[in-house]
């Protein structure tokens, strides 16, 4: 029996915020969760992670926020994937978002939202539940 196909997850950070130990700590459940991660690092342009997704055959992004740029940035990725015909990718979304935020990136039609403190359990049956 042929074993199903790993979930493939585009990690990154975008813009010139770099603090990056959250996002590491995801890769890392990501990873023991059963998921296949691509880490694109620091300092990445919207174009590019969303040129990277299609070159890994991708499943979802996952971008981490510090600085306050959450909402410009979803409306940026949400259009560049309606652009290129892949609203098939979810779109999730972590960092320091307030709760206001959170209600307006869902309405932007971001898939997940986490603010600091998620617990690695809640985290993997969000992002199960919606891949």
């Amino acid at each position: 029996m042929k074993a199903a196909k790993k979930k493939r997850v585009i990690l990154a950070k975008v813009g010139l915020d770099g603090h990056d130990n959250g996002i590491r700590i995801v890769s890392k459940w990501l990873m023991d969760g059963g998921y296949e991660v691509i880490y694109a690092g620091l300092y990445n342009t919207p174009e590019r992670i969303i040129q990277m997704t299609i070159e890994e055959n991708a499943d979802a992004i996952g971008v981490s926020f510090l600085s306050g740029e959450h909402l410009f940035y979803a409306g940026k990725f949400k259009s560049l994937l309606g652009q290129k015909d892949m609203g098939h990718v979810k779109l999730i979304m972590g960092g320091v978002i307030t709760p206001e935020d959170v209600e307006a990136l869902k309405g932007l039609g971001v898939d997940a939202v986490f603010t600091p403190g998620t617990r690695r359990d809640v985290l993997l049956s969000k992002i199960d539940s919606i891949m």
